[in-house]
């Protein structure tokens, strides 16, 4: 039986379908990466992956359980073990950076906890040792909001992790990045895949990020799976194909790799260069 099985998975916002009967299976924990062009539908199908978002129609099987049907607090404990990580983050700017780790587990803990701040001495140690792990411990007293970008991706990883979630969802966790703190947190990403066994399935803007780091690469188009397969199955020609692109597309533009972006700034200088 699949980890997780995807049937047949409907989004309509209206006469609007978002996405459009979605079917897949994850036979056990995976590095997936799912690619596709603004509006594609890869944002809303995470979402109800984690039930953020109830689908129209179809489901979500996870380890033989149709999580899509949970409601109340088994919803809520289903959401503490698919843990989300934003493109923005999604944390509290002026708390310390332990305390947004600890927040991780507010799902398993009392609204009068909630309200006081109050963490047992062992969560909060763990959260120290999960921003060890990530390599930012000696941030934890400093304000969320004091840190770089790449920094701040690492304290929302630390947070997911204080779930002990079965699977981390990431949408676009890197989009606002630069290259090496875009570089730092999906070795972080890929690294928690393959010590933890735990299954990660991330939105992904850019070819050569999906190649390098996920096992499996899905491609979506208009709300649809319109590719399934290996990193090396992804060639340009099927990146066309999933981007809707014609001939002139090329991967280099939406490169994050730091050599492809430094061969881009050498072209530009080389083109002004001629121009004089």
């Amino acid at each position: 039986m699949p980890v997780l099985k995807i049937e047949a998975l409907t989004k309509s916002f209206g006469p609007n379908i978002a996405v459009n009967k979605v079917t897949f299976a994850v036979e056990k924990p995976a590095m997936i990466g799912i690619i596709g062009r603004s509006g594609a539908g890869k944002s809303t199908l995470l979402r109800m992956l984690n039930r953020l978002t109830d689908a129209s129609s179809g489901r979500i099987v996870f380890e033989g359980r149709d999580v899509s049907a949970l409601k109340g607090a088994e919803k809520r404990a289903w959401q503490s073990q698919c843990a989300m990580i934003f493109q923005q983050f999604n944390l509290v700017p002026r708390m310390d950076v332990v305390s947004n780790v600890l927040h991780g587990t507010l799902n398993r803990r009392s609204t009068l906890a909630t309200m006081f701040n109050l963490f047992p001495d062992s969560d909060i140690h763990r959260a120290i040792e999960i921003l060890d792990r990530l390599g930012i411990a000696e941030h934890a007293p400093k304000r969320a909001e004091a840190l770089s970008g790449g920094q701040q991706q690492r304290v929302a990883i630390a947070r997911a992790l204080m779930q002990d979630p079965k699977i981390i969802l990431a949408d676009e966790p890197i989009a606002s990045l630069d290259p090496m703190n875009a570089q730092i947190v999906m070795d972080t990403l890929r690294r928690i895949h393959e010590e933890d066994g735990r299954m990660v399935i991330a939105n992904l803007h850019t070819l050569d990020t999906a190649r390098r780091y996920c096992d499996r690469v899905i491609g979506m188009l208009a709300g649809r799976v319109v590719f399934d397969g290996t990193p090396e199955q992804l060639t340009t020609g099927v990146a066309r194909d999933i981007y809707g692109a014609d001939a002139s597309f090329s991967e280099e533009s939406t490169s994050t790799a730091i050599e492809t972006l430094d061969r881009e700034r050498l072209r530009a200088i080389h083109a002004a260069e001629a121009a004089i």
